[in-house]
């Protein structure tokens, strides 16, 4: 376990490695579960502000799904997420080239809007639970990412350096330097370890 600010960061995050394989796994992680993508309190307000512009990317299920339940939901657990297409796919999904991919990260990339897609989403596999004091940051392993395991495995990039973009967007530059920093000392100290023997 890592501390880096008020966060205790997983050896997982450091350890393991990972790249995202759409072309293997299709966008799983879209549809797979029980909810959809977590959503923390401030992204509500951005949803409803970028609705008008986002709904012309999402598909007409996803569009109807919104009209009966709202664009998020309070679940069973009194946190927010996105709903679901008859429990499937959430609604912010859509497919392209047989691949499951985000409507709201579309219209980003299209410049539309300055908001990629829920944290949650941009995390993943990453799971943040918060408490009072800290956040705890944990690698959420689901076989859906094996494939991208292996790739990452294969391509030699380990989960926090594929994850930059999206802890830095979460913690800050600062934050994130400081965890690369905790990292090395770490496998400098395991290394360390290894020649004594």
């Amino acid at each position: 376990m890592l501390i880096v600010g008020d966060t205790c960061v997983s050896d997982d995050i450091a350890d393991k490695f990972f790249v995202c394989h759409i072309e293997k796994c299709k966008g799983a992680c879209c549809v797979e579960g029980h909810l959809g993508a977590p959503l923390e309190e401030e992204e509500l307000g951005i949803l409803e502000e970028i609705y008008p512009t986002i709904e012309p990317y999402l598909s007409e299920e996803g569009k109807q799904t919104i009209a009966e339940e709202g664009l998020f939901i309070k679940d069973y657990e009194g946190d927010f997420s996105t709903p679901t297409v008859n429990g499937r796919e959430c609604v912010y999904a859509i497919y392209e080239n047989g691949n499951l991919t985000c409507g709201i990260e579309k219209a980003y990339l299209d410049k539309k809007i300055s908001y990629r897609k829920p944290i949650s989403c941009h995390l993943y596999p990453i799971r943040i639970t918060k408490y009072d004091q800290y956040d705890a940051i944990n690698y959420d392993r689901w076989h859906i990412c094996n494939d991208a395991c292996t790739f990452g495995d294969k391509l030699g990039v380990p989960l926090y350096k594929f994850l930059k973009d999206p802890l830095i967007r979460k913690y800050g530059e600062a934050w994130y330097e400081e965890l690369v920093s905790e990292i090395e000392m770490k496998l400098k100290g395991d290394s360390s370890q290894n020649r004594s023997f």
